[in-house]
């Protein structure tokens, strides 16, 4: 499983400003350690993308008629909580995109997370995550994509989302999709 991912990731991007435990590093060591730990993680998540709602405010109904926005897929993942007790991943997930054809995204995100007190296991991310996609219609040669990414979490559950940002009928797509954490 390590294989397959390390294949998907060779070229993605990570970095961490936020975490205790890489104080007075660089952000080229911060990069480094982050991705190296969270790939060292014996955690590993299955990843269920199901939604894709492309933003009302910015395409017409041609558009939203015909597109898909059930994105149905799958993933997998390895994670880790740092010292501070935020989220770092990596993952690869495949899913049908809104023309109804393959899509990849393989990257590493980082959530900072706020734990509520009064509910143990429960939490809230917010963060952002540094990968590549592949589509169809850029011939499947992969894309860099920083995105914005949150979720809410309760024990080995959580609920995330991306927004690939866009202009009029293209992009501005809020992707939803599910982690479960296996072990």
């Amino acid at each position: 499983m390590k294989f397959l991912l390390v294949l998907l990731l060779s070229i993605s991007f990570s970095f961490s400003a936020f975490a205790s435990e890489t104080e007075g590093m660089s952000w080229t060591q911060k990069w480094k350690y982050n991705l190296q730990q969270t790939w060292n993680s014996s955690t590993y998540d299955f990843y269920l993308p199901f939604y894709a709602w492309h933003n009302r405010l910015t395409y017409d109904r041609e558009h939203i008629d015909k597109y898909n926005e059930n994105t149905w897929g799958a993933g997998l993942g390895l994670s880790r909580i740092d010292s501070d007790g935020d989220s770092h991943l990596l993952y690869a997930m495949a899913f049908e995109d809104s023309n109804d054809y393959l899509e990849t995204f393989y990257g590493y995100a980082f959530l900072k997370n706020y734990y509520f007190e009064a509910v143990e296991g429960l939490r809230a991310g917010i963060g952002f995550t540094l990968g590549l996609t592949q589509r169809h219609e850029y011939d499947y040669i992969p894309v860099p994509l920083p995105l914005p990414i949150a979720g809410i979490g309760y024990k080995r559950f959580d609920l995330q989302a991306a927004y690939v940002p866009g202009v009029k009928n293209d992009g501005n797509v809020l992707f939803v999709w599910v982690k479960w954490r296996i072990n």
